[in-house]
């Protein structure tokens, strides 16, 4: 059997194999984390394929993609009769992992009842077949898990348990995004190519110079999937020379997407007029503001397809407590929402750390003798309630609606 092989040759990549040789020598538990399409499941099948479990089987699931009411009973099977539709007895993805490794994808996305069934089994290793009455049966399964979420943003929101997560936790290992080991990219773009030219029996393109830098400049944003669909899409491309710089999909050409920082962005420093230019992304989604849309239609559905960074959101949230001079209530009316969209307005800033805090925003407005409405109309100060200040400084500091989740 042909072990999957972790590709690069970057410091990053370099360390990343000296901590799945250590995983593989044990059958601890394993939680790896890391951005969407980083390698997260590579690496987990690279531990496995490494282990003494290497002949058994490696069963993956990816949690975000099945109901908790199916979930459990994929995972631990259910008997007949159980519930409508289960006209079967049927082995769950645990039993069929027996002696192998059972990699749990995208845990972050699991609800808190399905969170506390998986705990007992990974205390235990106990199996409790959905609908059966007989005793729990012992299963030897190693699990590792995965996820692209902040857990212990999770954990302060009340959307992941703090047991499973020190549970799971055992041995932890970070995939770095691919722009921060850019020395893997041009390797694996020759694999890729080499790849996808096999695969369609085409000929594997050349690249030149200035192509193959501007690939190792860009940011990928999708990671490693990315670049394997940007491969792909050159070798289908069939150039008959080399491909040039203008050959590359738009996405490439344009300037880079920039990426945030896991924590919150100070507010950038302002002119002596108070003011900074705004970007065209900034500018562009307040204009989409001004012809009537809301904040979930121009900023949540796009983050949540990544066409929006974190850094996107955390500019314009500084954009409009400026405008508001830090009242995150009078905010909400900016963006459309009405005062009953405020704890999920909340809960979408604190997961993703884009709440900013407010004191400078309001030292600032007093500095510059701005007016207390900070430019609201009075309509919205007639909604704007007493409390403005403390909900503010709450919001600003990850204390509101910690039990209120943005799926």
């Amino acid at each position: 059997m042909d072990r999957p092989a972790l590709l690069g040759v970057s410091p990053s990549t370099e360390a990343l194999r000296l901590q799945i040789e250590f995983a593989a020598r044990s059958n601890t538990k394993v939680l790896i984390i890391g951005e969407t399409g980083a390698g997260k499941e590579v690496v987990a099948r690279t531990i496995h394929e490494r282990s003494a479990r290497y002949a058994r089987p490696f069963i993956a699931i990816n949690c975000s993609g099945i109901p908790d009411t199916l979930l459990e009973s994929e995972l631990f099977g259910h008997a007949r009769g159980s519930f409508t539709g289960a006209y079967r007895d049927k082995a769950g993805l645990i039993r069929q992992a027996q002696g192998g490794t059972l990699f749990l994808d995208e845990l972050g996305e699991m609800g808190l009842r399905m969170q506390a069934v998986l705990l007992r089994f990974a205390e235990s290793g106990e199996l409790q077949t959905v609908g059966s009455h007989g005793p729990a049966v012992a299963n030897d399964v190693r699990l590792i898990c995965a996820t692209n979420r902040d857990l212990h943003v999770a954990m302060e929101n009340s959307a992941f348990r703090r047991d499973l997560y020190y549970r799971l936790n055992v041995i932890e290992i970070r995939v770095m995004p691919l722009r921060e080991r850019r020395a893997d990219i041009p390797v694996l773009l020759r694999h890729f190519l080499d790849h996808a030219a096999a695969a369609h029996a085409m000929a594997c393109p050349e690249l030149s110079a200035e192509t193959e830098e501007l690939l190792v400049q860009y940011k990928w944003p999708g990671n490693v999937r990315e670049l394997k669909n940007v491969a792909e899409r050159l070798v289908l491309a069939e150039f008959h020379r080399p491909v040039m710089a203008t050959d590359l999909p738009w996405e490439l050409r344009e300037p880079p997407p920039r990426y945030a920082d896991t924590r919150p962005s100070a507010p950038a420093p302002t002119s002596s007029a108070g003011t900074r230019a705004e970007s065209p992304a900034t500018i562009a989604m307040w204009e989409r503001f001004a012809a009537g849309e809301d904040f979930w239609t121009v900023v949540y559905h796009p983050f949540k397809r990544r066409e929006l960074t974190r850094d996107d959101v955390t500019e314009l949230i500084d954009s409009g407590l400026r405008k508001t001079v830090g009242s995150y209530r009078a905010l909400i009316f900016k963006f459309n929402l009405s005062a009953t969209d405020y704890k999920r307005f909340h809960a979408f800033l604190t997961q993703h750390r884009c709440n900013l805090p407010v004191f400078a925003y309001r030292h600032s407005g007093r500095r510059r003798h701005d007016p207390p409405s900070g430019g609201m109309s009075p309509d919205v100060m007639k909604l704007r309630p007493p409390t403005t200040e403390k909900w503010g400084d709450e919001l600003s500091q990850g204390r509101v609606a910690r039990n209120y989740r943005v799926d």
